[in-house]
């Protein structure tokens, strides 16, 4: 039974969540899940002008059916009675010093949301970086009493191309934001620079740092 796993290795915890990704551009492993099974995105993918419109997790390299097959495989294991204590295993054994959740796919629901708090309570040496469109989970995750631990950022993201982020749930909770611009001037995050890759800059988990505007590409 489920309930009766003890995880002793990592590749263990890892098997039993789906395992991990690793992206190119970043400096640190994460978890990613369909995009195509986000809340907001499947609906905001259809939308001329939205971020989600050019989402980067809907072509490329996502489409190829090896990389399908491990969203969807960890997109089944959301839900495992140990996914919890799985991913914090990993992280923990690893020692992973900085982990972001989701470089493709969103929230799928306040459970998930307390879910990752969960995790990031149970790594405390970890940093992680939580960005999400799905303001009307976050939003009921407070609603109802949740809080965050000091090691995990959720920067919320505009929906728009040089739109705003949605400021009155960031300043009401005290959240950070993120936007994409096609003006060179506001561009902060400048791994585009950088052969894609975040290089030494953490700022995406920082924060200090209010709003991280990426470059539209």
């Amino acid at each position: 039974m489920q309930n009766e796993i003890q995880f002793t290795k990592p590749k263990q915890a890892e098997e039993y969540v789906g395992r991990f990704s690793e992206p190119s551009k970043m400096p640190c492993r994460s978890y990613s899940i369909p995009a195509q099974e986000c809340h907001v995105g499947r609906i905001m993918r259809n939308v001329q002008g939205s971020v989600c419109s050019k989402c980067y997790a809907c072509k490329g390299r996502y489409g190829f059916p090896n990389v399908k097959e491990a969203l969807y495989r960890r997109f089944g294991t959301l839900q495992n009675a140990k996914w919890v204590e799985a991913i914090a295993f990993s992280i923990n054994a690893r020692g992973d010093t900085f982990f972001r959740w989701h470089d493709s796919g969103d929230l799928q629901g306040v459970w998930h949301l307390q879910n990752i708090v969960s995790v990031a309570k149970l790594c405390p040496n970890t940093k992680f970086w939580l960005p999400t469109r799905e303001a009307k989970i976050v939003t009921e995750y407070f609603e109802n009493g949740g809080e965050l631990p000091e090691n995990l950022t959720i920067r919320v993201s505009g929906t728009m191309i040089d739109g705003p982020a949605p400021m009155g749930l960031i300043n009401k909770f005290g959240l950070v934001a993120s936007s994409v611009t096609t003006d060179p001037s506001k561009v902060t995050c400048f791994a585009f620079n950088n052969e894609g890759k975040c290089g030494d800059c953490r700022a995406c988990w920082n924060k200090d740092v209010a709003e991280v505007f990426y470059k539209q590409h």
